[in-house]
């Protein structure tokens, strides 16, 4: 038999293990014109957890009774498709699925040869293409600027880091425990880091750690964290919004400071974005994201947690942090 996992309920809050149901199906059968491919990797993102409100997005809800679908590296192990052979490892976005068929339609051939299969979901995926496209097309950084990343410890944060000190900009990174904060620094470079948990005025924290203001803010996380950011950017800033972490299991209306005053005064730039709209130009991120890999200047943490059965837990885990970089589930 076979295993997937629907939408059983639609979440109030954060996210409960009710709100996903495992079914047994059967083994598909394989069409001319089809693969069989068997999941290997699972991406969990907090993004997925938009699409279970029913409500109108950059992308459709997933519908009740549905299959989750997510980012997958999958093994091809049967093939009536003269574009794929059987023992090839495919990138899509599938069903949380243990066995599933594709026509090949959306599939990417990933090798393994340039980077462990899970980096492919991560640093040279569509994560580190959403921090690569974010800062340089948004944020536009410049030798000597400074540049914080709010969610710095995650899977988009970590890359954002390292891409800034790339392009020379002083990086400043916020997370929510110590460990997290010393990795920042002596596994991404990141020059300072701020623990969000244990420090009671975030805005004056920020102001110490960027004693020359921030250019750039990479916005990952909303809510407070943003409004002491943003108190303290310079004129001209520029702020691309990745994501709003702390909000997005919220079952109200949230209200903080106003932010027109601060961007008019700053005359700065507050642009909100998908990966998806540079599709068009995910080869040259790749190329370059690859490059910056075989040189050693991107690094890479990943949380993988393995077996099927923990897939919905994984993504539960996203909201409390427990992840460092990339979380991933392994089949």
């Amino acid at each position: 038999m076979n295993q997937r996992i629907v939408l059983n309920s639609r979440p109030l809050g954060l996210p409960v293990a009710e709100n996903f149901r495992f079914e047994a199906i059967e083994i598909p059968t394989v069409k001319e014109g089809e693969v069989l491919l068997k999941t290997v990797y699972v991406s969990v993102d907090p993004y997925l957890r938009g699409r279970m409100n029913d409500s109108k997005s950059y992308v459709p809800p997933f519908q009740l009774d549905q299959p989750i679908v997510s980012g997958v590296i999958a093994e091809v192990v049967k093939s009536r498709h003269p574009n794929f052979k059987v023992g090839e490892h495919v990138l899509a976005a599938l069903a949380w699925q243990e066995l599933q068929t594709s026509t090949g339609d959306g599939l990417n051939r990933v090798d393994d040869s340039m980077a462990p299969l899970s980096v492919f979901l991560g640093a040279l995926g569509m994560t580190g293409m959403t921090a690569y496209f974010g800062l340089t097309t948004i944020g536009v950084p410049k030798p000597g600027e400074t540049l914080v990343v709010s969610g710095a410890a995650g899977a988009v944060g970590t890359m954002v880091g390292q891409i800034g000190k790339i392009l020379g900009c002083r990086v400043v990174g916020i997370a929510g425990t110590d460990q997290k904060v010393a990795m920042l620094k002596s596994k991404f470079g990141y020059d300072e880091a701020v623990n969000y948990k244990t420090t009671l005025d975030m805005k004056a924290a920020i102001a110490k750690a960027c004693p020359n203001g921030v250019d750039i803010y990479f916005d990952n996380v909303g809510g407070g964290i943003s409004d002491a950011v943003l108190a303290n950017i310079n004129k001209y800033a520029r702020i691309p919004v990745c994501g709003a972490i702390s909000l997005y299991n919220a079952t109200e209306t949230q209200i903080g400071p106003r932010v027109e005053p601060v961007l008019v005064k700053n005359s700065a730039l507050i642009q909100g974005f998908i990966v998806t709209n540079y599709a068009a130009k995910f080869p040259e991120a790749l190329s370059q994201l690859g490059k910056w890999f075989k040189e050693g200047k991107i690094h890479y943490t990943e949380t993988i947690v393995e077996g099927f059965a923990t897939i919905p837990q994984a993504f539960i885990d996203l909201f409390s942090g427990k992840n460092e970089g990339k979380m991933i589930v392994k089949i």
